[in-house]
C-alpha cells in the first residue's frame, strides 16, 4: 500500500492544502509533504490524528476492497460444443454469482434439456426461432422476443427453425 498517495488523495478529496492539514494535526507542511511522497512514515498516533482530521480511521484506511471486474472480453469467454449446441459462458466463473448468462447457439433440431431446479430462467432470442417446453407445454419465441419461467419443472429449448438459433440464456441460480 502506498500510504503517502492514499493520504494525499484523502486530503485532496477534503479540499485541504498540506498546510491546512498540518495545522489541524499540529504538524508542519514539510512533514505532510514528506509523508505524501513516502519519504517518511508516521507513528501510529500521528496517523490516527491525520485520519481523524480527514474524517477516517485506521480500520477504513487499511481496508482494501477487492476490485470488481465489470467488463469481460471475448477472449475470456469459455466455450463448449456438443450435439449441435454451442454454449459460451460470457461471464467467466459466473457459477459463483447469483445468475449465469450463457450465449447459446443451436443448429436446426438441436435441443437443450434441463432438470427441474429452484430458480428462474430468462432468455432473449438473437437469431432464429426456438420452442421452450416446460411441463409438457410448448411456447415459441423468435428473434427479438424473450422468455422467462420458473425452473421448477423439467424444461428444454429446441431450435424449431431452418437456420441456426442464437439466444442469451440467464439462469438463476447458476446451473450449467
Amino acid at each position: 500500500m502506498e500510504l503517502g498517495a492514499k493520504l494525499k488523495d484523502m486530503r485532496q478529496q477534503k479540499n485541504l492544502t498540506q498546510e491546512e492539514l498540518a495545522d489541524r494535526c499540529e504538524l508542519t507542511k514539510g512533514y505532510i509533504s514528506q509523508l505524501e511522497n513516502d519519504l517518511t512514515s508516521p507513528s501510529i498516533a500521528t496517523l490516527v490524528d491525520l485520519l481523524n482530521a480527514l474524517g477516517s480511521n485506521l480500520s477504513d484506511f487499511f481496508h482494501e476492497d477487492e476490485e470488481e471486474k465489470i467488463v469481460f472480453t471475448e477472449s475470456e469467454y469459455i466455450e463448449k460444443q456438443s450435439d449441435g449446441m454451442r454454449l459460451e459462458w460470457v461471464i467467466p466463473n459466473a457459477q459463483k454469482n447469483m445468475m449465469e448468462p450463457v450465449l447459446v447457439e443451436l443448429e436446426p433440431g438441436a435441443t437443450t434439456s434441463d432438470f427441474p431446479h429452484e430458480g428462474e430462467e430468462f432468455g432473449f432470442v438473437l437469431e432464429g426461432r426456438v420452442a421452450i417446453e416446460k411441463a409438457g407445454k410448448r411456447h415459441i419465441a423468435k428473434k427479438g422476443e424473450s422468455f422467462y419461467f420458473t425452473a421448477n419443472k423439467e424444461h428444454k429449448i429446441t431450435n424449431v427453425g431452418k437456420a441456426r438459433a442464437k439466444f442469451i440464456w440467464i439462469s438463476t441460480p447458476p446451473n450449467f
